[in-house]
């Protein structure tokens, strides 16, 4: 069962009567509804869910939740701003031409990694998205993951032929970095029973390991090599007759 996220505390009202002081109910902050709603959309998926399902997880009333949103898509959609717009606006501010800097390439990844911290369960939603390809995963891809892609294929390709690597395949690298980054986030939870149940993958400790290897790793996909390198990373062309059935 997922951990209960206690509401914030309750608004007193001077319109409160005495007839409707024993209803009152708290009024939880918009924060906290996201937080939920996170939460249970990765476990369950958005059809999984019910706008009820996340009123009794806080233990509230879904007439409460819907003055803070109109729609359970309404929220599904918060959700997903909340999570991705951070990153998108990221990715903008990384974007610069020339050679790859070590102490820009740093920041970024630690404010990425602490943005993925704060909300731990983005990362399996998304991937819950993509898996299950319902209605709602099209306008998702159109408005939020295409253009995190495209911002960070073109931070991408500012390094990448230095780096050695060729135009066909820098999607396939982009895609590649992007898995890397989430992955880790995506798998807490098995991450934890192989490592150990004390070992929290989101401790402050942990953290830092992985920002540690994302720097080493990202530096060495992306950053500058020498000529000689970069021709013995090429692959070989393999000859015609073995690219085609014999006939």
């Amino acid at each position: 069962m997922p951990t209960k996220v206690a509401a914030a505390p309750p608004r007193r009202s001077k319109r409160t009567t005495r007839s409707n002081a024993a209803d009152a109910e708290p009024a939880p902050t918009r924060e906290v509804i996201l937080d939920t709603a996170e939460q249970l959309f990765a476990l369950r998926g958005l059809n999984g869910v019910a706008v009820r399902d996340i009123a009794r997880e806080m233990q509230l009333t879904a007439p409460s939740l819907y003055n803070h949103f109109p729609s359970k898509q309404a929220l599904y959609d918060a959700v997903l701003e909340r999570g991705l717009r951070p990153i998108a606006d990221l990715l903008v501010e990384a974007w610069h031409p020339g050679a790859l800097r070590p102490d820009r390439m740093r920041s970024t990844l630690d404010r990425l990694v602490t943005h993925l911290a704060q909300h731990a369960h983005l990362a399996r939603l998304l991937q819950r998205a993509l898996l299950e390809e319902s209605g709602s995963v099209h306008p998702l891809i159109a408005r939020w993951l295409e253009p995190v892609y495209r911002q960070g294929l073109a931070v991408i390709r500012e390094t990448a032929d230095d780096a050695g690597w060729e135009p066909a395949e820098l999607p396939h690298l982009t895609l590649g970095m992007f898995g890397m980054v989430f992955a880790y986030f995506t798998n807490t939870s098995a991450l934890q029973q192989m490592v150990g149940a004390n070992n929290d993958p989101l401790a402050p400790r942990a953290l830092a390991a992985q920002r540690r290897f994302l720097e080493k790793a990202v530096y060495r996909l992306l950053g500058p090599q020498h000529a000689d390198a970069r021709t013995s990373a090429k692959p070989q062309r393999l000859p015609t007759r073995h690219l085609h059935p014999a006939k």
